[in-house]
């Protein structure tokens, strides 16, 4: 062995990251210590067995065909997949792939990160409880405001048909007088609280003039990595309708999630494609955001599309809360959202607000 090639074999061995070289016929050629150190697994094993054996069960089918996409000489990057280790632990790894054709080969670097995985899982549980807990405590409000105050107001409407003067005990009559005004500063006292509760949500949902490009812009460099990693292009035209009267921080979550989601549910025979156009329609002002991806059955989802955890697409880091999110911004402040889609032909979310 020469020099070079030692120093070469050094790097290979020291490395965290886990490196392998596969063959085309689906089993590792080489593999450095970190790959056995992580799974459990001797050399010896890990090269007597076809790759798939080392996969979750159900990450077999996914991890199957983008080996096939590999063999048509086609990059992979950051595609996720789930391996057992030998003592039964699952554990999440993100791969980088690159195919030799010639040689019939696949060199692959594979980064452990089941750390981030639990933090996406705890995050969406976090948000997922703060969503119920925000509409549970609307709800009440709206209930509140329904259940005491009808009863309150019926029962001034009754004190109202009352003619005192008929009443000879004074007595009786103060007495009523009291229940009256008590029930009048019930009243208002309920009526400041409710309108105090819908002051402060409006508040939290203040409506501005967005700028579209600023926002966009904003997203864009908070995704600059998966955008360019997975090749992504986005065409934008704002000439039409630069501003729309909304929420700044809610117009940057609606682009932050379909832009996500039109990456992750990207077909896999293209790159995403997205296009997004302002413009005005029927005295609305519109929002069109348009991709190339796998798209929806329109007839099998309806109306969930945007329901809570509502998930459409066999992913297995779906969580069904991105349109739900999407359309309760817009929806929230008085604005529309409708969706048009066929099965591998794209969807096309169509935005309405208000001017």
């Amino acid at each position: 062995m020469t020099d070079s090639t030692f120093k070469y074999e050094l790097f290979f061995e020291l490395s965290p990251d886990l490196l392998c070289i596969a063959g085309y016929d689906g089993y590792f050629k080489k593999v450095n210590a970190a790959v056995s150190n992580l799974l459990g697994y001797t050399m010896e094993e890990l090269y007597a067995r076809p790759i798939n054996d080392f996969v979750h069960c159900a990450d077999k089918r996914a991890t199957q065909q983008a080996r096939l996409e590999l063999a048509k000489s086609k990059p992979l990057f950051n595609f996720e997949n789930r391996y057992v280790k030998k003592s039964g632990e699952i554990i999440w790894l993100s791969w980088t792939s690159l195919p030799v054709d010639s040689d019939h080969l696949v060199f692959a670097i594979a980064k452990d990160i089941t750390h981030i995985k639990q933090l996406e899982a705890d995050r969406s549980a976090l948000l997922t409880n703060l969503t119920n807990t925000n509409e549970d405590l609307k709800q009440l409000t709206y209930t509140t405001s329904h259940d005491l105050r009808s009863p309150v107001n019926n029962l001034l409407a009754v004190l109202d048909l009352l003619d005192i003067s008929k009443i000879k005990d004074e007595e009786a009559t103060e007495l009523i007088n009291i229940v009256k005004l008590s029930g009048e500063y019930l009243k208002e006292t309920l009526d400041n609280y409710v309108d105090a509760l819908s002051e402060k949500h409006q508040n939290l949902a203040s409506i501005e003039e967005v700028d579209l490009n600023k926002s966009l812009d904003n997203v864009l460099k908070s995704v600059h990595s998966l955008i360019e990693t997975s090749k992504t292009t986005i065409h934008t035209d704002f000439s039409k309708l630069g501003k729309i009267k909304f929420n700044k921080a809610y117009m940057e979550s609606v682009f932050l999630n379909l832009i996500t989601n039109s990456i992750k549910y990207a077909r896999p025979d293209c790159w995403p494609v997205i296009s997004i156009v302002s413009g005005k329609e029927n005295g609305w002002d519109q929002l069109i955001f348009a991709d190339n991806g796998l798209g929806f059955d329109m007839e099998k989802v309806k109306d969930k599309i945007f329901g809570l955890h509502q998930k459409f697409h066999n992913f297995k880091d779906s969580k069904g809360i991105g349109l739900y999110l999407v359309h309760n911004h817009i929806t929230s402040l008085s604005g529309k959202i409708s969706v048009e889609s066929k099965v591998n032909e794209g969807a096309k979310f169509i935005m309405s607000f208000k001017p």
